[in-house]
């Protein structure tokens, strides 16, 4: 019976020892547009994107890229901005082309973006809105021209109701576009200072 005990203890304590050891998953979820971007002028490869691929190369994190399933106008950066206005006046929820494959499996979540109006572009609130947060770490980070993070953890925050929000990085998009060497050194210090 002792034996039985001991077995069954052992057997416990090594299923203890396996979960702990569980490398947790973590994700890069960014949306970034290409075309006429203020600053930066017509660019192929969008300013967040290029933050976002630096920050999954950093921590071996999956990477997914949010589309919105309407396309927004990229050569025309006031129909753009007229765009990004009227989804935020209405609070509009814009439909996404795919959602993130096993998204529950994910501990750990860099959630990007540009900054339109002083906030979140729409899209992303309705990704929010459509997970459950409790227990993940969410970990911001955007693109701007001068507004940095523009209040939008606070609205991440909110949104994002159980998880643990870590501070949030910000790059001018214009760094991102035509300063690598710098924009890979924000993203660097910026994982060391959080601890990622």
């Amino acid at each position: 019976m002792k034996t039985f005990f001991a077995a069954a203890f052992a057997a416990l304590m090594t299923v203890g020892a396996a979960s702990t050891q569980t490398k947790s998953k973590s994700l890069v979820l960014y949306f970034s547009l290409v075309g006429e971007q203020y600053a930066v002028g017509n660019i192929k490869e969008g300013n967040t994107a290029i933050i976002a691929k630096m920050i999954a190369e950093q921590t071996g994190a999956d990477i997914f890229e949010l589309e919105t399933a309407a396309a927004y106008p990229i050569n025309d950066h006031k129909a753009l901005l007229d765009t990004a206005k009227a989804e935020l006046n209405r609070k509009a929820r814009p439909a996404l082309k795919a959602d993130v494959p096993n998204f529950d499996s994910y501990d750990t979540i860099y959630i990007g973006y540009p900054i339109w109006w002083g906030d979140l572009p729409m899209c992303i609130y309705t990704f929010m809105e459509s997970h459950q947060w409790n227990g993940k770490t969410v970990i911001p980070f955007c693109t701007h021209e001068g507004s940095s993070l523009a209040g939008t953890e606070s609205s991440i925050r909110s949104t994002c109701k159980g998880a643990t929000l870590l501070k949030g990085l910000a790059v001018r998009g214009s760094t991102a576009q035509n300063n690598r060497t710098a924009a890979r050194k924000s993203v660097q210090d910026w994982l060391k200072q959080i601890g990622k």
